[in-house]
């Protein structure tokens, strides 16, 4: 079967002309994060930037790299209005696009605490018509994640990986080094229903709820246990690196909300960690909920909100749920 090019992809599936752009864009950005990537590993160059974001977190030098590669890239497209970034504490409006009505909603670098030894990273995305193209506001961004009109991921691994959904169907591109392109490797992705995989952060357990430790509890109980069968657990401290293996095989990814981050509703960020992802593995046949209520049905209330997150095989899910 003859390769088929992002590029050739976009134009068969039809999509709205700023999604297509955007979508290019993505791919853009996942390349020259990629080159800056292997580039400072070859110069010791991991490390962190000395500086704090908006979420109070150390920064790694690459992460303000990425998200530079963002901005500048999506300011170029002359189709985004607005862009909201992990690393920033406001909405950025985009100047003289003239037009535009999406926002595109990101974070530049998931995982970068694993940098320093050579582990996966990736960068996620959202995509939200805000309806308007003047006088756009948080409030204008501050949607559901059913409102989501894309999203999509790049792994950054052995293979440099792009996801990407309209929340039809799901599909997986790798980056094709020599000529600097994506080429689609699988189409419209199905995640198994049930798996026998779970992944969750093991030592946050004295402060998980009863609901998640009675769930883990089940898991590891094996054959003997109520589910039947025996689990092993995964964890790759990077959201991407986690949900691309569960997307691929099935499986559950769990990072509930728990006593130290109740004060906060959660760990990980909704608007584009959570809603993305979500739209993602739903398209391919997933869920997502909060243990209570489905992530995509959440209406945020602030940019940098956070939220507890169970997502990956429709029926793992559906396991997690009953003790919620």
């Amino acid at each position: 079967m003859a390769r088929k090019t992002l590029e050739t992809w976009i134009a068969d599936s039809k999509l709205d002309a700023p999604i297509a752009v955007i979508f290019g864009m993505a791919a853009d950005c996942a390349i020259e994060i990629a080159v800056a990537l292997r580039m400072a590993s070859v110069a010791g160059d991991t490390g962190a930037a000395q500086t704090v974001n908006v979420q109070g977190e150390v920064q790694k030098k690459l992460d303000v790299v990425a998200n530079d590669i963002f901005l500048r890239r999506g300011r170029a497209t002359g189709v985004l209005a607005a862009m909201v970034s992990e690393e920033l504490d406001e909405i950025e409006l985009v100047e003289n696009a003239r037009n535009a009505r999406h926002a595109l909603v990101f974070d530049p670098l998931d995982g970068s605490s694993n940098l320093e030894i050579n582990g996966a990273v990736g960068s996620i995305f959202s995509v939200l018509d805000l309806g308007k193209s003047e006088n756009v506001g948080t409030d204008d961004v501050l949607q559901p994640g059913s409102g989501q009109v894309a999203a999509g991921y790049v792994l950054y691994g052995p293979a440099t990986l792009l996801v990407l959904t309209t929340g039809r169907s799901v599909s997986i591109f790798s980056l094709d080094e020599a000529s600097a392109s994506f080429v689609l490797v699988n189409e419209k992705v199905e995640i198994p229903a049930e798996s026998a995989e779970f992944a969750i952060n093991a030592s946050r357990q004295s402060r998980w709820y009863p609901a998640t430790r009675g769930f883990i509890d089940a898991c590891i109980a094996g054959k003997s246990g109520p589910f039947g069968k025996s689990y092993n657990m995964r964890w790759c401290a990077a959201m991407v690196a986690d949900l691309h293996r569960i997307l691929c095989r099935g499986g559950v990814f769990l990072y509930p909300e728990d006593e130290d981050t109740k004060a906060k509703g959660g760990r990980l960020r909704l608007l584009y960690e959570a809603n993305p992802m979500s739209m993602i593995i739903e398209a391919a046949g997933g869920a997502s909920t909060t243990g209570t209520e489905r992530i995509l049905d959440v209406v945020p209330t602030s940019l940098h909100q956070r939220i507890g997150i169970i997502i990956g095989s429709r029926d793992e899910i559906e396991r997690a749920k009953s003790f919620y």
